[in-house]
């Protein structure tokens, strides 16, 4: 035993240190220059190893062949022409690699065929190495490597391939680059089944787009889920390089057999239309159907486009629903921008390339973010007019920051509700109004005015009418009538408030009003009782509401008051017992109601009186029988500092 592991080493030795022919290797002279390619399992995991290339003094070749793994036998090897991915006749044929130690060593200054060859071509060759099981199964490799020209270099690409027919099957394709620049094109799929054949092919444009086979690419082996592709050239013979299969306007389709193309497996974009992992979700809300909602989904393509996918919940499985991008808000309405692709209903799906408007005019990912839009999904071609969702984007989106102000009753005690003002992203407000009890017919015509509502004002902004069906007005604000631009900040601040009007041919009969802004009440109050003097039948009280401005409403609530009768009110200086000059002059109680609002913030004489100076206050209150008797009082109380 010791005898043969010396004899080995000494073989070993006198191979580095001499020359030799192609058959035992001596006289070999070597010169120092090496090249070492992996050689990678194949049929047995086990089994790997190197191809190292020695140049001789002669600039002929020795390969040292060592595998790790191998056992025993004789393991046949050969270089072959073109990529392992290809296939192609042998080259050169090399000495077995042995079982017992791994190793083959062949020199050679000349291909098979008896074409010289230098080490110098070898490190250039087109080729690849197959080392095989044996002289009786040459079929089966245990090693594999590609060589020369061939090397598989450090840069590689991955991409994901998505699942489609089947949730199970996916994987990854794998760009690598070979040292001539060309590209080895690896699928990897997971859970494909046994037996089956995938034909796959690189498809022009985006997967979204669809588009014809520029390169056909092995089948997917579907014992192994793999396939092995040499990319070189398009299929009609444009040369493409590594570089430009990264930057390609294309896709990948992985079919279900080569009787059913129409089945996906998996897919994916690659090259410039690679997802970025950049997106952006929208929400899709409910119109005509509350059952069907869902999302618009942007993703950023690495040549900066966008793929916007919509999906919806709760879709007919028959349906198909046209959808696009509007110009402008939902709350605005505004013409097509972009046409995007109907949605499925079955699967509640739609993928769009977006890198145009539909006049043509680029747009890209950043814009698509910005830009000032909503997305419409209607029921069918046929009806357009029936939106199933719908959903502000881009700069329209909402922000989630929003205020609700009660929009009290007014002529009718069972229509109320509230104003809703939802901030935009870039700043705008969509200011939304829900009605609870409008009649399903009637239409009512809606606006912010300037000032409070117990003082009165002008129409600041008109919005869209009360659909008495839905009891619901949308309208999207960013100026006032006059064009004054308008925050949704600044509307949190303005001096106004809401009317809703019972009918375009009846605005003087209000269904519901509510102050807004800096006028909204704070929920602070102090009530004073107001009794009776001439009347023992009328009394009341006088209730002080602060405003986040800090001014005052105060509102006079007398039970008693005969319609047709308005009754002169003030506040005065002094009190019930002491009494003095009038301070406020306050609006007149209507008889009918028994009501009186006034906004409060100064005194007659001009100097400010807010809601804080009213609790220390030396005052009290008078209501008068009629303008023309305002030494008859009908109500009295004392208020401030005199209760």
């Amino acid at each position: 035993m010791k005898t043969k592991i010396l004899g080995t080493l000494l073989v070993s030795f006198f191979l580095l240190m001499s020359c030799s022919n192609d058959d035992d290797n001596s006289g070999v002279d070597y010169m120092g220059d090496t090249k070492v390619y992996s050689l990678m399992s194949v049929s047995n995991p086990s089994i790997s190893g190197t191809a190292k290339f020695i140049m001789n003094k002669d600039n002929s070749t020795t390969i040292e062949l060592k595998l790790n793994g191998t056992s025993n036998g004789m393991h046949p090897a050969h270089i072959h022409f073109n990529t392992a991915a290809e296939g192609g006749g042998i080259a050169v044929s090399l000495n077995s690699v042995d079982g017992t130690t791994g190793m083959s060593t062949t020199s050679f200054n000349a291909l098979d065929d008896g074409t010289s060859i230098t080490y110098d071509d070898m490190i250039d060759f087109n080729g690849y190495i197959n080392v095989h099981l044996s002289s009786d199964d040459l079929t089966t490799l245990v090693a594999q490597g590609d060589i020369g020209q061939n090397e598989l270099t450090d840069d590689m690409k991955m991409y994901d391939l998505g699942s489609v027919s089947d949730p199970d099957i996916s994987g990854m394709a794998v760009f690598t680059k070979r040292v001539n620049g060309t590209t080895l094109v690896t699928l990897d799929l997971m859970n494909t089944p046994t037996g089956g054949v995938h034909p796959s092919h690189i498809h022009f444009n985006t997967a979204a787009e669809g588009g014809d086979v520029a390169i056909s690419l092995s089948s997917v082996n579907g014992d192994n889920g793999k396939s092995m592709t040499q990319v070189g050239m398009l299929n009609d013979g444009t040369a493409i390089t590594y570089e430009e299969l990264l930057s390609f306007d294309g896709y990948i389709n992985v079919h279900a057999s080569v009787d059913d193309l129409a089945t996906l497996v998996a897919q994916c974009d690659i090259g410039q239309n690679e997802l970025t992992g950049d997106e952006k979700v929208y929400d899709l809300a409910s119109v005509s159907n509350p059952a069907i909602s869902g999302t618009a989904t942007f993703k950023k393509r690495v040549n900066g486009t966008a793929l916007v996918a919509l999906m919806l919940m709760g879709t007919p499985a028959d349906g198909v629903h046209p959808s696009h991008i509007h110009f402008n808000t939902a709350a605005e309405g505004g013409d097509v921008a972009i046409s995007l692709s109907s949605v499925n209903g079955e699967s509640g799906m739609s993928m769009t390339q977006v890198g145009m408007l539909n006049d043509g005019t680029a747009i890209t990912y950043e814009e698509l973010l910005n830009f000032d839009g909503y997305i419409n999904v209607h029921v069918s071609a046929d009806d357009l007019a029936t939106l199933v969702a719908q959903g502000d984007i881009g700069q329209n989106e909402l922000t989630g920051d929003e205020k609700a102000y009660d929009l009290g009753s007014v002529s009718d005690p069972a229509i109320s509700g509230t104003a809703t003002f939802k901030k935009r992203m870039n700043g705008n407000t969509l200011v939304e109004l829900m009605l609870m009890g409008t009649p399903m017919d009637g239409m009512h015509p809606s606006h912010i005015h300037f000032n409070t509502a117990a003082e009165g004002g002008d129409i600041a902004v008109s919005l869209n009418a009360v659909d008495g069906n839905t009891g619901m007005s949308k309208t999207s604000v960013e100026m006032l009538n006059d064009g004054m631009a308008i925050t949704y900040d600044d509307l949190l601040d303005f001096d106004g408030y809401i009317n809703v009007h019972a009918s375009a041919d009846d605005l003087a009969t209000l269904v519901a009003q509510g102050d807004i802004g800096q006028n909204e009440l704070s929920g602070e109050s102090m009530n004073y009782n107001l009794g009776s003097i001439s009347d023992p039948s009328i009394s009341g009280e006088a209730i002080f509401y602060q405003r986040v401005n800090g001014e005052a409403l105060l509102m006079i609530t007398l039970e008693g008051t005969t319609a047709g009768n308005t009754h002169p009110s003030h506040i005065h200086m002094g009190s019930v017992d002491n009494p003095g000059d009038i301070a406020i002059s306050l609006t007149p109680v209507d008889g009918a109601t028994g009501v009186s609002k006034t906004n409060i913030s100064m005194l007659d004489g001009g100097d400010a009186f807010l809601y804080e100076d009213v609790l220390g206050y030396n005052g009290y209150i008078n209501v008068h029988l009629s303008s023309n008797d305002l030494a008859t009082l009908v109500a009295q109380g004392n208020i401030g500092a005199n209760n």
